[in-house]
């Protein structure tokens, strides 16, 4: 079962619209996690140490190896783990209102984003195992209710997990949804890596909308107490601000109430300096110790 904080997810139906991108998949490599030290370590080769901070322009969390630590950091916190390839198969209803939870980025059956998963999923391969789920997914959409889904519904997931066609399509809705816009806002504040992931994980835990506490609510009120380097702002004073709203907003909601993924990780990160998460990277979640490089 997984240990994490849960994604005020009730704004996702409105992502679409507000922050619509053409897909964009930017293939990953999975790397192993094993554990040292009591936590979670990666073993990958990395670049150098952020102490030797190279040129800032140079690199976005769209390139390939920044992608793939950004899989990491969002797993860590959603999964306990490292190994986000590992999560395509995840499916459970983890009591928070939005039905069931599942994949690599928690889809919900509750918020629209699952529907739209299934339904490029059988655009692109009709004879899919979940095809037949598709008008229950419908009649669900925007509640918690498990009708016309169920045992059935959780063991195909299962077994549609194992499709090489499902997993691209978990990574093809989790860019255009979630990624790609993070990445595209987070170029256009001029920010750099670290602030771009900043905008995804929150992206992934809030959704997009008009309220107080989705992805846009979060940088209006960063905005009112700090200005991007688009607009002639200091990037950290400005990612202190975007960290202090993002708080305020998981504050709003009980499952929230654990911070760690923004204070002992993100923040982290911020205080290092480390603006464009250069390995080796170490940071707690839950309490749990985590590390990569």
């Amino acid at each position: 079962m997984r240990s994490r904080s849960i994604g005020s997810r009730v704004t996702k139906i409105s992502t679409r619209v507000v922050l619509g991108v053409a897909l964009l998949a930017v293939p990953a490599t999975a790397v192993a996690a094993t554990a040292i030290q009591g936590g979670k370590t990666d073993s990958a080769p990395h670049s150098a140490p952020h102490s030797a901070h190279p040129s800032r322009a140079a690199s976005g969390l769209d390139d390939p190896a920044k992608k793939e630590i950004a899989m990491k950091l969002v797993s860590s916190a959603e999964n306990s783990s490292l190994n986000w390839k590992d999560q395509y198969k995840y499916i459970e209803d983890i009591g928070d209102g939005r039905g069931y939870t599942g994949g690599i980025i928690g889809f919900c059956s509750g918020t629209h984003d699952m529907l739209e998963l299934v339904e490029l999923y059988t655009k692109r391969k009709p004879d899919n195992i979940l095809a037949k789920y598709l008008p229950a997914l419908r009649e669900v959409d925007g509640s918690d209710s498990h009708d016309g889904l169920g045992n059935a519904y959780e063991k195909d997931w299962k077994k549609a997990a194992q499709d090489p066609d499902f997993q691209k399509a978990q990574n093809d809705e989790r860019d255009r949804v979630y990624f790609n816009p993070a990445v595209k806002q987070g170029k256009a504040d001029k920010i750099g890596v670290l602030g771009q992931f900043a905008y995804y994980d929150a992206l992934v835990m809030h959704g997009d909308g008009d309220d107080a506490t989705s992805f846009s609510g979060i940088r209006k009120r960063a905005l009112k107490k700090a200005k991007p380097p688009s607009q002639g702002g200091d990037e950290t004073k400005y990612l202190n601000a975007f960290l202090d709203a993002r708080v305020w907003a998981m504050q709003q909601e009980e499952a929230h109430s654990d911070t760690s993924r923004v204070d002992t990780a993100q923040r982290v990160f911020l205080k290092d300096g480390n603006l464009d998460l250069h390995t080796p990277l170490k940071w707690k979640v839950y309490g749990e110790d985590f590390h990569i490089g």
